[in-house]
């Protein structure tokens, strides 16, 4: 399938990421290697318009936010945003301050807000108990979102590991479809899980990995601009653990792996008076639908590729160090 101009996920129009990037040597023992990536489905009031979404859980050993008001609702009022284990706390702060002061109904004339915080551990390479991340970098990461944005040893990424290499954020896009019926499917990335035995790339993998670690985990978002709703997003969410599959990995028990989906096609506003949605669907039967499978999966396997091809060699905490992959 052919990809998308930029081949990241900011090839659905309107979708925007952001990083913020913590990186300091405290001490011999110590080390700051972490960060916050924001997921922004488009530039304007997402509380006020929303985007229909959906999550997938492959493998729940992960601490995330938000998703069980996604799948009951169908709906995304926040950006996505991605960190730390142990600064989810932190970025959810950072992220209501962020959407309280540019909302000032919610909580007070309307209804709470739903955040949604997803996580990996990357205790290897970063102090991560020092709970470095505060709610200010939460912030800054929604306010420089880009559509052109680093991948790699970035923002969530910095102190990731995926497949024995250093991983991190990656994105790739795929267009689906041709003619009037012509859709954008991209995937974002954040890799830290698989063992290098493992990996279907493995003769481009150094030889010294690091020493036994936790499974690992992913978090993997699917945005489109094909008009979905959440049922159909959720089964868009599921391809992606194919294309997760095809790079190689067992989906350990402690590996944490989620997907979240979401349309920009239209928006939910959140004050309607009308008691009716009207809205136009893409069919399930349409060969376009299938189309957007395959994007999805193909996205999704080149986004995890993306995460270690833009990753760099990485120091962290007590001198350890997670190489990149011999890819040049």
């Amino acid at each position: 399938m052919h990809k998308g101009i930029r081949n990241s996920i900011a090839d659905v129009p309107g979708v925007t990421v952001g990083h913020v990037t913590l990186d300091e040597k405290i001490n011999e023992e110590e080390s700051v290697c972490t960060g916050v990536t924001a997921i922004l489905p488009h530039a304007g009031n997402w509380f006020e318009h929303k985007v229909p979404a959906a999550s997938f859980v492959l493998n729940g050993f992960g601490k995330t936010a938000g998703l069980v008001q996604v799948d009951e609702l169908g709906v995304l009022e926040s950006p996505i945003m991605l960190t730390n284990t142990f600064s989810v706390a932190a970025v959810l702060q950072g992220t209501m301050d962020y959407m309280l002061a540019g909302n000032p109904a919610i909580g007070d004339s309307t209804s709470s807000l739903n955040l949604v915080v997803g996580e990996c551990n990357d205790s290897y390479l970063n102090s991560m108990r020092r709970m470095a991340v505060e709610p200010t970098h939460a912030a800054e990461a929604i306010r420089t979102a880009s559509a052109d944005f680093a991948q790699g040893a970035v923002g969530a990424g910095k102190g990731m590991i995926c497949y024995g290499v250093k991983g991190g954020i990656g994105s790739s896009s795929r267009i689906a479809g041709d003619g009037a019926e012509q859709f954008t499917a991209g995937a974002l990335a954040l890799t830290n899980f698989g063992r290098k035995e493992e990996i279907a790339i493995a003769d481009w993998l150094p030889e010294n990995a690091p020493e036994k670690r936790p499974d690992g985990s992913v978090i993997i978002v699917i945005a489109t601009d094909a008009p979905l709703d959440s049922r159909q997003l959720k089964r868009l969410a599921k391809r992606a653990a194919i294309g997760l599959g095809r790079t190689g990995t067992h989906v350990y028990n402690g590996s944490g792996d989620i997907i979240i989906a979401f349309s920009t096609a239209y928006t939910i506003p959140h004050r309607q008076h009308s008691p009716f949605t009207d809205l136009q669907l893409l069919r399930d039967d349409h060969e376009v639908m299938a189309a957007l499978f395959q994007g999805v999966i193909e996205s999704t396997e080149e986004a995890v590729y993306q995460s270690l091809f833009h990753a760099e060699t990485t120091f962290g905490r007590m001198g350890r160090v997670v190489e990149k992959g011999l890819f040049e």
